[in-house]
């Protein structure tokens, strides 16, 4: 008889039936998202969540509009709207492509740059408030959570 996988070992370890599991994983969902959501709201007033994305996806490295709509899963014509807001505010510039004369590259502004450290600043302040208000063990527990949801996210 094979050993059953890892995945499976470790919920039956814990004690936790595969209702209990389905439970956690929902509870866990809920707040992760909710976490993000209220994170990602908390600089809204200087670039909307969904330019935030474009922007960070262009410190990765310069791109195409197309590219990025591809990564967003939005439409062509809704990221030309987004680009050209983020253009019209000096956040993104554009340049020709060299291999292709038709083709825009994107990539981020010195403004951005500094833009997108001062909100990470501020969305790190706000979770660092929050969590500085919780018990050392509370903290701890937190500690470990954190290593174990990477860990999940990276499977």
């Amino acid at each position: 008889m094979t050993p059953p996988p890892a995945r499976t070992r470790r919920a039956a370890d814990a004690g936790l039936s595969p209702s209990a599991v389905s439970a956690l994983a929902g509870e866990l969902r809920l707040a992760c998202m909710r976490i993000s959501r209220r994170v990602r709201f908390e600089s809204t007033h200087v670039v909307a969540p969904h330019q935030f994305s474009v922007l960070c996806r262009l410190e990765e490295a310069p791109r195409t509009p197309s590219e990025l709509a591809e990564i967003e899963k939005v439409s062509a014509p809704s990221m030309t709207r987004t680009v050209a807001a983020l253009v019209e505010r000096g956040l993104v510039e554009r340049t020709a492509d060299p291999a292709d004369r038709r083709q825009v590259i994107l990539s981020l502004s010195q403004d951005a740059t500094t833009l997108l450290r001062d909100i990470r600043r501020k969305r790190d302040a706000w979770m660092s408030v929050r969590v500085g208000h919780l018990t050392a063990e509370e903290q701890e527990v937190l500690r470990q959570a954190s290593a174990i949801l990477t860990r999940v996210a990276n499977e």
